[in-house]
Parts: structure tokens; C-alpha cells; sequence
């Protein structure tokens, strides 16, 4: 039997509140821009407050060249774009689009704003005056699809997973294992949610939504700020990307999942140990190899205090234990690959990112988040941790490629 293929990560596709592209979202992370803002995505009158971490500088037409704005919502919008800034980043000619291709997909809300809209119709006018051409693309299906219409991708398998706040990084396993086994020469992975007023309304009435800045690890912290954005990833093996002299960010180490499902909301330490510890074993990584956790981070009382005891649970001594949730807010689908991407930038670049809005460390927690300013460091071996609702979680490992 042949040995499992090496997997690399070379093109990052990253759309975000805190830059568009990989070297403006690099800069993001190393400055801690917080992207912060007034929500304009719908009108959150009523509600005791209203920020969040939206885009507010894309405009689909000026990214896509092939798909019609107009028949993808805003979350396929950004899944498309994405897609293509990652193949024009890793420097892939027409021709290699033509190979056995993945596209896989991770998010937790689909077609958000459509979904919206259409409800609201649906309310104020019965179901028979809704927006058909809103209802034609609301399927999550097409923030898949998507992308196989834009880049015009040829012998491709498309799917979108949708294991909630951990998809992105599910995706991206789901690719990992696809080139592993030599079952395609291409996987274009990642995770994308847009602005949602139903998410906000759930973790507002959740009281879990903070009225200003996100709070990861802080004694003070008041929940997540929802936010939208999209990730996508370039991978293929590392003898492919040798042989047509790419550019390398990471390698995929190895990458670990496991579900509970004990509670639909809350985390469980033990389970999220033992993922910490499948994805160390997949990677061939010992826990004082890692020289920083990507925290799944959102700045919520239960999860930050519940993830910092599962990291205590697994590292002797822990790494930093960073959350860059305090700068791009939660964005839901799309928040353990903007991780993953920061992960790579970061064994690339050479630093770790800052966790921004830091004020007194919560004893309880009793981690080095690296406060409000990012670290100069020789990265070797990052770990990205994402939990979700229903006790998805999925631990990905990205390790320098030598």
C-alpha cells in the first residue's frame, strides 16, 4: 500500500472584515485591526444594540468573472470570490483546473440574507407573493456550486457540510483525506457564512451577544459579535506543488473530529481533549511541539472557560492560546477556516496573531492570549481548535512544510 500523500496548503482565499485578500488580512492580524461596526446589513432597531463584523467593502461584480452576482446570494457571492482569489493566489494556470477537483464547503447558516428576506415576506405577505428569483438560490448546495460555476471546474465532487461553527474546518479535513488518498489532484476547501439577522436575533436572545468588542478569555467578556466572511483553501499534495514550483503557506499535519452531541449548545470538555488529542496523534505532533492554539475563542462565559480546562487537560504547559475572534468577530461556517488561513500566514510570516480588546485575563482561564499586540516568532506547529452546537468539533494541525 502506498503512503498517504503529503497535503499543503498553497493558495489562501480570505475575504474578511479586516482585509480582503491574503496580504491585507495578514496585516489585519499582525496590527489587531478590530472590525467592529455598526451592523447595516438589516435594521436592528429595537434591539439594545447592534454591532457587528460585516464586509463593508466588497462588491461581487469587482471579484467574479464568470458567475452572475445576481443569481448567488451574498453568501455564495463571497464562497466564489474566495475561490478565486485562492487559485490566483497559488498561482494555478487554466489547465490544472481541468484535474480532479473537490470543492467542499463548510457553514452554518446557507443563504442567510435570502433566508431573511424570504421569511419576512412570507410574513407580512403570504407565502405566494415571496421573491422567486430570492428562492432559486437559497439552497446551500449552491455556495458549493458556486464556485464549480465561477473557476468553470470540470471533473469536480462539490458538497457543503454543514456541522455549524466547526465547517470550515470539517471541510477542510474532508479535503485533507481526499488528497491523502490520491482521490483527487485538487481540493478547494474552506467555510463562508454572510450577515444573518436570524443568527444575531438567536444568540441576542441567547444573551450572548457583547454590546461593543469582543472579549476572548477576558474577565470581563460579554459574548460574540456575529460577523460574516469566507475562506477558501488551495490544497494539494506536496509533490504536485513542488513539481510546478508553487508557493507553500503549511502543511496539513493531520486533523481530528469527533460529536458528542451531549448538549445542543454547550461544550464539553472531555470531548474537546480528546479531538485535541485525535488530531495531535493524526499529525504525528506531541502537545509541546505546538507553538500556539487558535482558540475557538468567541469571548462567551461557557466556552472560553470550557476550551482553556480541555487545553490545560491536554498541554502540561500550554502554548499561547490566542482567539482572533476578537478581531473578525464569530462568522459562524466560515470562522475555523479564517483560523486555519491565519495559522498558515502565521508559520509564513513569522508571528503569532494578538488576541485584541484585552483587559484582565480571567484567572478561570488562566491563558497567555498574547494581549492586544501579535508576537514575533518562528512558527512551527499551529493548532486550530472549532467547536460547535451539537458537540461538533474539529482540531486542525498545520506545521511547517520542509
Amino acid at each position: 500500500m502506498n503512503a498517504p500523500r503529503r497535503v499543503v496548503i498553497s493558495g489562501l482565499g480570505v475575504l474578511s472584515s479586516i482585509g480582503l485578500g491574503a496580504d491585507a488580512y495578514a496585516t489585519g492580524l499582525r496590527t489587531g485591526r478590530n472590525g467592529a461596526k455598526p451592523i447595516t446589513s438589516f435594521d436592528t432597531t429595537g434591539f439594545g444594540h447592534g454591532t457587528g463584523t460585516e464586509i463593508t467593502d466588497f462588491t461581487a461584480a469587482e471579484w467574479l468573472r464568470r458567475a452572475d452576482p445576481a443569481t448567488l446570494g451574498r453568501a455564495a457571492q463571497l464562497s466564489a470570490a474566495a475561490a478565486r482569489l485562492a487559485v490566483e493566489d497559488a498561482g494555478l494556470p487554466d489547465s490544472a483546473l481541468r484535474r480532479r477537483t473537490l470543492v467542499s464547503v463548510g457553514t452554518t447558516d446557507g443563504e442567510s440574507q435570502d433566508l431573511d428576506t424570504l421569511a419576512a415576506q412570507q410574513v407580512r405577505r403570504g407565502p405566494e407573493h415571496m421573491d422567486r428569483r430570492l428562492a432559486g438560490r437559497v439552497s446551500a448546495g449552491r455556495l458549493a456550486a458556486g464556485i464549480v460555476h465561477e473557476l468553470g471546474l470540470a471533473d469536480t465532487e462539490a458538497m457543503t457540510i454543514g456541522t455549524a461553527c466547526a465547517a470550515g474546518n470539517y471541510a477542510i479535513g474532508s479535503g485533507v483525506d481526499a488528497i491523502r488518498a490520491g482521490d483527487v489532484d485538487l481540493a478547494l476547501c474552506g467555510g463562508v457564512d454572510a450577515m444573518c439577522r436570524k443568527t444575531f436575533t438567536g444568540f441576542y436572545r441567547l444573551g450572548a451577544v457583547a454590546p461593543d468588542t469582543c472579549r476572548p478569555f477576558d474577565r470581563d467578556r460579554e459574548g460574540i459579535l456575529p460577523g460574516e466572511g469566507a475562506a477558501i483553501l488551495v490544497l494539494e499534495s506536496l509533490s504536485a506543488a513542488r513539481a510546478r514550483n508553487a508557493r507553500v503557506y503549511a502543511e496539513v499535519l493531520g486533523y481530528g473530529l469527533n460529536c458528542d452531541a451531549l448538549s445542543p449548545v454547550a461544550p464539553d470538555k472531555a470531548t474537546l481533549a480528546e479531538c485535541m488529542r485525535l488530531a495531535q496523534t493524526d499529525a504525528g505532533v506531541r502537545p509541546e511541539d505546538v507553538d500556539f492554539v487558535s482558540a475557538h475563542g468567541t469571548g462567551t462565559r461557557a466556552n472560553d472557560l470550557t476550551e482553556a480546562n480541555a487545553i490545560r487537560e491536554v498541554f502540561d504547559r500550554p502554548p499561547p492560546v490566542v482567539s482572533i475572534k476578537s478581531m473578525l468577530g464569530h462568522t459562524m461556517g466560515a470562522a475555523s477556516a479564517l483560523s486555519v488561513a491565519a495559522g498558515a500566514l502565521a508559520i509564513t510570516k513569522g508571528f503569532i496573531p494578538p488576541t485584541i480588546n484585552h483587559r484582565h485575563t480571567d484567572p478561570e482561564c488562566d491563558v497567555d492570549c498574547v494581549p492586544n499586540v501579535a508576537r514575533t516568532a518562528s512558527v512551527d506547529v499551529v493548532q486550530n481548535n472549532a467547536l460547535a452546537f451539537g458537540g461538533n468539533n474539529c482540531v486542525v494541525i498545520l506545521g511547517r512544510c520542509e
